[in-house]
């Protein structure tokens, strides 16, 4: 099984989530995991995939710029009969105050013939609180605890549910 882990981040919280992801799928048995940014990848890349995951950060209730621009350059059709899953990053707020980035990813699958293989899914940041009058730090935000262990399971969720 050939699986590609695709993310886009801004401040390494879905590089770190996407990590987790590709390791526990390496050791669960995939014979091939790569786990590459974005920008890293082309055309070529998706061909003779088994699984193709895409995470990444959800900015403006969305997916990020970069994020946008890779999935909208997929034709129609074009990834027809690949498996594929999505996560986001957010903030631990109702998805209508945050939206989601997985939520759009996976329609954009969708439409290039993807078929998802477990409903998508969202991995929380801790949000900063900085003392009254300073700006908000962004880079010191991180995962909250025992978000990378539920990513590693549910990567276990993905190879159980991919059709035989």
């Amino acid at each position: 099984m050939r699986v590609l882990v695709v993310f886009d981040t801004t401040y390494g919280n879905t590089a770190r989530i996407a990590r987790a992801i590709g390791e526990a799928l390496a050791t669960a048995g995939a014979d091939s995991v790569e786990v590459r940014p974005v920008a890293l990848v082309s055309g070529p890349d998706l061909a003779g995939l088994d699984l193709l995951v895409v995470g990444g950060p959800t900015q403006r209730h969305g997916l990020s710029r970069t994020l946008a621009g890779w999935l909208g350059e997929l034709g129609s059709g074009s990834l027809a009969g690949i498996g594929a899953a999505v996560f986001d990053t957010r903030y631990r707020l109702p998805k209508l105050l945050t939206g989601s980035a997985a939520d759009s990813a996976a329609k954009r699958l969708r439409r290039a013939g993807c078929h998802l293989v477990v409903p998508a899914a969202s991995f929380f940041v801790s949000r900063d609180r900085p003392p009254a009058g300073e700006q908000r730090r962004y880079a010191a935000e991180t995962p909250e605890p025992g978000e990378l262990e539920r990513a590693v399971a549910w990567a276990g969720t993905l190879l159980e549910a991919r059709p035989s």
